[in-house]
């Protein structure tokens, strides 16, 4: 299976680089996995494809300011450092620019002085573990200093921080958003647990990783980096009693659907508990709990566009992502969504 397999041609100004007033507002292209039917929706409509029984996977994931722009104690040299993975209290895994100027031992003052860091270790691949020194609550002081961590396709400064959050936010850690559940509202989410549909909240925080361009030409050489997820004994409940009464297991985003499937045994019962995954997705992979999925559109040649094949079939997805490109869809973080379904009816 080629890399070169998930390629498609992405018009420049198809790259959303501003959020939606109303976030429900955004297009759904709904898609039936089985038979490759489309059908042009909005995402409020969501609730029509959804049943009673049915069982909606949200990660409860926080974003975090996590750019930091700083200068060298030693030179004053401006540099950039990114938290990628917290390690301990105060030492993150990050990533710097430029790395030359940050090498082991190497001192960055940022915000006057408010918050201090050391470079401690230069990993293989580059990414250094800094020792981060403050006075009072990291957190605030990151509050005060950090950058929401924007991907490079949106040139855009984003007004409002929350917008790169979802309405369900709860538990700080990751370095980017899960994009697909930004089309949420509480309305939305009110009026599908009116419906009879249960939810149920894990938790991935999301790494850089899981964005990093593949760059090897055969896909099952590609390596994924590691995230921390969690799942409560509540959510593991939700999603097995779920199953076991004929549900269906719906989840919000490409995060969500590799939690659940982390944590799944081979028969295809999720065990709460938290740990770090790696699991990488992409056709031939059997899914243990996931039967439908809500997404973003990806990029060409990545991973989430190969765990979305999986699901789908490798020239259903190709051909819904062609359709949307004809049919004008926003891409990406502040774009338009996919359901990805089954059994799919008439609706029109």
């Amino acid at each position: 299976m080629k890399t070169a397999d998930f390629y498609y041609d992405l018009p420049q100004e198809l790259i959303a680089q501003d959020p939606l007033e109303d976030r429900s507002s955004s297009r759904l292209l709904v898609l039936d996995k089985e038979t490759g039917e489309i059908q042009h929706r909005h995402f409020r409509d969501v609730t029509e494809y959804l049943r009673k029984g049915d069982c909606l996977v949200l990660n409860n994931t926080r974003v975090i300011p996590a750019r930091l722009i700083g200068r060298k104690e030693d030179t004053g040299a401006c540099v950039e450092v990114f938290l990628l993975k917290r390690l301990d209290k105060d030492t993150w895994e990050t990533l710097v620019r430029p790395g030359k100027k940050l090498r082991t031992g190497a001192k960055v003052v940022f915000g006057d002085g408010l918050l201090r860091a050391e470079i401690i270790a230069v990993l293989e691949d580059g990414n250094r573990h800094v020792h981060f020194t403050y006075d009072g609550i990291f957190e605030e002081v990151l509050d005060k200093l950090g950058e929401m961590p924007l991907p490079p396709y949106i040139t855009h400064k984003l007004e409002d921080k929350n917008r790169y959050q979802t309405v369900y936010a709860k538990y700080d850690g990751s370095a980017a958003a899960p994009t697909a559940g930004l089309h949420f509202t509480p309305g939305l989410l009110q009026a599908i647990e009116e419906k009879g549909v249960r939810i149920a909240y894990v938790t991935l925080h999301v790494g850089l990783g899981t964005f990093r361009p593949v760059k090897v030409e055969d896909v099952t050489e590609h390596k994924m980096h590691s995230e921390y997820y969690q799942i409560t004994e509540e959510a593991a409940g939700i999603i097995n009693s779920t199953r076991q009464e004929g549900g269906r297991v719906i989840c919000v985003g490409t995060t969500s659907c590799r939690t659940i499937e982390s944590a799944a045994d081979e028969h295809g019962i999720v065990h709460a508990g938290s740990g770090n995954t790696e699991i990488f997705i992409y056709p031939g992979y059997r899914f243990r709990v996931l039967d439908c999925l809500i997404t973003n559109f990806h990029l060409p040649e990545s991973t989430l566009i190969m765990l979305v094949s999986a699901l789908a079939g490798q020239e259903r997805i190709m051909n819904a992502y062609r359709t949307a490109v004809e049919e004008r869809y926003r891409f990406f973080s502040f774009g338009d969504a996919m359901f990805i379904t089954n059994n799919l009816v008439d609706m029109s």
